[in-house]
């Protein structure tokens, strides 16, 4: 079943965000565009590089009006330890939320229970708190932030513009068709 325009249910998770333990809940995310990263866990091999790549160009997600939020199903402890160890986690300005009840996991339906750990899942929620557009990967394959990125401002171009859509590879400036008028003439 597709998950494209369910709105996410409510929650509240703790969080490691700017050296410190905040709570992260439903309202905080609506009014603004957000990014739902899951990884499988701290301190495992892929993970990092995918938070790094999203490090790395969180600028742009934030002139996006987007916010990112990493989640994993450890604990705010233990995101706080491995930023405490890692360089390049250190380096995270987006918040890393806890999932140690898999509550997101099961919002998003990426729980592994056999592991114990969520799929490699990216989600665009809309201000309204609605999924707009998603991926899940295999835990082996990581993910490209700018074409997240590309996928978060096509998905606010056509909430913005309802009569237009975004063909492949689209990006900001690039034309758009309108399947109405664009059919026109063609046929």
């Amino acid at each position: 079943m597709s998950m494209i325009n369910q709105e996410i249910d409510d929650f509240s998770v703790q969080a490691f965000h700017k050296d410190d333990f905040v709570t992260v809940t439903k309202d905080d995310v609506l009014g603004g565009w957000s990014v739902f990263f899951f990884y499988p866990a701290d301190f495992t091999f892929v993970c990092p590089t995918e938070l790094e790549d999203l490090a790395a160009i969180y600028d742009k997600f934030q002139e996006a009006g987007c916010e990112i939020y990493s989640v994993s199903t450890d604990t705010h402890f233990v995101h706080k330890a491995w930023h405490d160890t890692s360089e390049s986690i250190a380096k995270l300005p987006f918040p890393m939320l806890a999932d140690p009840t898999h509550r997101l996991c099961d919002i998003f339906d990426v729980y592994i229970e056999g592991e114990g750990v969520a799929e490699r899942g990216s989600f665009i929620v809309n201000p309204e708190g609605k999924i707009v557009c998603y991926e899940v990967n295999a835990g082996n394959i990581g993910r490209n932030a700018a074409e997240l990125l590309r996928r978060v401002q096509a998905s606010q171009f056509v909430a913005e513009h309802g009569d237009a859509v975004c063909p492949a590879r689209w990006m900001p400036g690039a034309e758009v068709l309108h399947p109405g008028i664009d059919l026109v003439g063609k046929l």
